[in-house]
């Protein structure tokens, strides 16, 4: 009885470990790394406040430092545009003996420039021609279409609120106030009009995203909440958006990267179930329940995540004293040594690498785990740890036998991360219609930072293609990886 309570005792203070840790500690297993860069840029800001200082006391210490940033700066890139500044002399006669001087060379220097932004009108202008001898004829150059017909917006226009909302994470109402800076008054339900209206344009080409990565034979897959509001309750519920992401470039694959995100009300199996429909391969899951159920109907193979069961093992290692659990994360962590060296490798040269140096580890790890569950109490977060890497282990173990398979979702887990940060800006979205903008945009716009693609111009050509008529059996060639940044530089 006596030991039930202390490991009892044990358990619920571990769990109030891990809720201070959420609540006060960090959220990661390192150090954010947004945190640690304002760290660093509050540091750097004193340090060059006081270089300032003594480039003033001491010109020579002035002269050294330039010196050191023209060595060191690097050149600007070339597809930049140049506007030249002559600074030269007043008068060209020579001080000693009076003749013309010649250029004899000169003194080069580049700095990057900012033009704020600003905003124009273009007048569009279209004539019409009538003809002396018949009075009925008038001839004119019929109108271009337009993304908001009527409205005052050019398609550049509504890709930068696009852009602005959900690359860069500024709420409508934030947008609108910046513009009014300008003397643009912009009500923020007129961009929400122009999202509307640029979001249904651009359904058929994430439709078609996530037809195309369905098409392949290894996805990963993640969800995270998106909170939108409930009409009628006066609150808001939680909604999910689903990403589902491939990327090849890890084992050396052709296929492009790409990531498409789903909007669903809740967070029910039946979602995972309709997403992947028609999806026959290997899909790379964290521990969410509903994937399960997605295996059990479907051709579907799961391979579970590293990442998630290293974090459980690391919540305990850093609220105390754990032997286990930092044993454990050292046994992980000669895992993640060995993916470190074959990243980039060919598929079959993974695999032959992990037979030969993961296996063993692999193999010495499940036996050890099992013994170490004996030794603790069925209800501490220490057997929850080691109970959810047993419960999964055909699926942890899956990548020792298929090179194409990484340890761990981080690829998806990275891309729910813009998601967070949007969600954190915005709050929440207005209404489940609204959740489906978020995706459809999102999906264009983060798949496009994959391929390299600036989304900017990117969503700006694709919205003029398609307004211009572009034919909707040819959207291959609007999709994200279609757009080399060159080709977007041209257009641009």
């Amino acid at each position: 009885m006596l030991a039930a309570e202390r490991a009892e005792n044990e358990r619920l203070r571990q769990i109030i470990k891990e809720l201070q840790r959420h609540r006060f500690g960090r959220r990661a297993e390192s150090l954010p790394v947004d945190q640690l860069l304002l760290g660093l840029e509050e540091a750097e800001q004193v340090e060059a406040e006081g270089f300032a200082a003594e480039d003033i006391a001491d010109p020579a210490k002035r002269e050294a430092r330039a010196r050191k940033r023209r060595a060191n700066r690097g050149s600007l890139p070339a597809h930049l545009p140049r506007i030249e500044q002559v600074i030269d002399i007043p008068d060209k006669i020579c001080p000693c003996c009076k003749g013309m001087l010649h250029v004899m060379g000169e003194d080069s220097s580049e700095r990057l420039d900012i033009v704020p932004a600003q905003f124009r009108v273009i007048v569009t202008r279209r004539p019409k021609y009538a003809c002396r001898s018949c009075e009925e004829v008038v001839v004119q150059a019929p109108a271009l279409a337009r993304l908001v017909e009527g409205g005052i917006p050019t398609e550049a226009t509504v890709v930068h609120v696009l852009v602005s909302k959900y690359a860069d994470h500024l709420p409508l109402y934030r947008q609108a106030q910046i513009y009014a800076c300008q003397g643009v008054n912009l009500d923020r339900s007129t961009l929400a009009d122009w999202v509307g209206k640029a979001a249904f344009l651009l359904r058929p080409i994430h439709e078609r995203l996530f037809e195309r990565l369905k098409a392949s034979n290894k996805l990963f897959a993640d969800e995270t909440t998106a909170p939108v509001l409930d009409p009628g309750r006066g609150r808001t519920k939680t909604g999910q958006l689903f990403a589902y992401a491939r990327d090849d470039r890890p084992w050396g694959g052709i296929d492009p990267p790409g990531v498409a995100y789903l909007y669903a009300p809740d967070r029910k199996a039946e979602n995972v179930v309709r997403h992947l429909q028609g999806f026959v391969g290997v899909l790379q899951v964290d521990g969410y329940a509903g994937y399960k159920v997605l295996a059990e109907r479907n051709a579907v193979s799961l391979a579970f995540c590293w990442a998630h069961v290293r974090r459980r093992f690391y919540e305990l290692a850093q609220s105390g004293l754990a032997p286990i659990a930092t044993e454990a994360l050292q046994r992980i962590a000669e895992l993640y040594k060995i993916e470190s060296d074959i990243r980039g490798r060919p598929a079959e040269e993974r695999r032959a690498a992990r037979q030969q140096k993961t296996r063993p580890i692999i193999d010495a790890l499940e036996p050890w785990l099992r013994e170490k569950l004996v030794l603790v109490s069925r209800k501490s977060k220490l057997a929850e740890a080691i109970r959810y890497a047993l419960s999964r282990w055909t699926g942890l173990t899956r990548f020792l036998d298929d090179g194409r398979i990484e340890i761990d979702s981080n690829v998806v887990e990275r891309s729910i991360r813009p998601i967070a940060l949007n969600r954190k800006n915005a709050l929440f979205g207005g209404s489940d219609g609204g959740g489906d903008h978020w995706a459809t945009i999102v999906s264009l716009v983060e798949a496009a930072k994959l391929n390299g693609v600036d989304p900017h111009a990117y969503l700006a050509d694709v919205i003029n293609r398609i307004v211009a008529g572009h034919p909707q059996n040819q959207l291959d060639h609007l999709l994200p990886w279609a757009y080399a940044p060159a080709q977007l530089k041209a257009v641009a």
